[in-house]
């Protein structure tokens, strides 16, 4: 088999408060990207804002879009210029009262190839989506590119093999993940290593068991609680990819931002799941309990 390497781009930043200058500092960095060879870029969760949700403020639904709407115009003819596929991550005004977290993949020519809306919705101190997000009704569907059939999830989706496991049997190349996660300040040196390494971990389990390559995109950077109740959240950035083995091809530094092309040799996908044929070995018949809630 004649091997296929994607020139995947990532890029992982500091958010401010002012969404235009958010968006001018990704477009410069996309742009860079393209010119040095990516045909894929990803960006990180809701990238145009600050990470809102630490509080629960009804002034904050102010920053939804629609889609489509000028927001998605602006990554549309960025896309189409740069002749990349883009991966980006919107707070979507669907209706009044109704809001979703939505990855919007773009195609070369501009156009929308699909979109994702966040299935699993955290609700954790600073982390209060289910305040905002409405959870996706969009199932567990891959987004046909020219690049590759994408299986687009968003962050807390990415500790749920199910998840993963849906995108890849719906024939997924290449798992994504847009992400804005890190630690509260409360939390112990251990516990953010602990919770730290358990997020690589369980991502790159999700690569070992369904044989695909793995694209994690965080954002870094210290973000205030506005409430003055926590010390903010440090996001850990450590953005990262890897192989269809779990093998690390890129992790990012923690504290600095980052925008760099990682290749992904997708033919190497075929040979891994020749050697470990876990889709071959499911006892699916034996599976039903896993829409269960609980059995007890």
């Amino acid at each position: 088999m004649k091997d296929k390497i994607l020139p995947v781009g990532i890029i992982q930043q500091r958010k401010t408060a002012d969404s235009d200058e958010n968006r001018k500092r990704l477009a410069s960095k996309i742009r860079e990207l393209a010119d040095e060879g990516a045909v894929l870029i990803v960006n990180q969760e809701l990238h145009d804002s600050l990470y809102f949700c630490q509080t629960e403020d009804v002034n904050a639904f102010d920053l939804a879009v629609s889609i489509p709407g000028p927001e998605t115009e602006f990554y549309s003819s960025l896309a189409r210029e740069c002749g990349v596929v883009l991966v980006t991550s919107l707070f979507e005004r669907r209706a009044p009262g109704l809001y979703h977290n939505t990855a919007v993949v773009f195609e070369k020519d501009g156009s929308i190839a699909g979109k994702y809306r966040k299935m699993h919705i955290p609700d954790d101190p600073a982390y209060y989506e289910k305040f905002y997000f409405t959870p996706g009704d969009m199932g567990f569907e891959p987004v046909s590119t020219s690049v590759g059939r994408l299986g687009v999830l968003v962050c807390w989706d990415q500790w749920y093999p199910e998840a993963a496991r849906m995108m890849a049997l719906k024939g997924a190349e290449i798992l994504i993940y847009p992400t804005a996660i890190g630690w509260e300040s409360t939390d112990s040196d251990d516990e953010k290593t602990r919770q730290r390494d358990a997020w690589m971990i369980i991502q790159r389990a999700h690569a070992v068991a369904n044989g695909l390559p793995v694209v994690t995109v965080n954002r870094t950077g210290h973000e205030s609680d506005p409430s003055g109740i926590t010390g903010g959240i440090q996001f850990w950035g450590t953005s990262f990819v890897a192989g269809p083995q779990g093998e690390l091809l890129f992790r990012a530094p923690e504290n600095e931002e980052c925008a760099t092309i990682i290749p992904v040799n997708l033919t190497r996908s075929e040979s891994v799941r020749r050697w470990w044929p876990f889709l071959r070995d499911r006892r699916i018949e034996n599976y039903s309990g896993l829409t269960s809630r609980f059995l007890d």
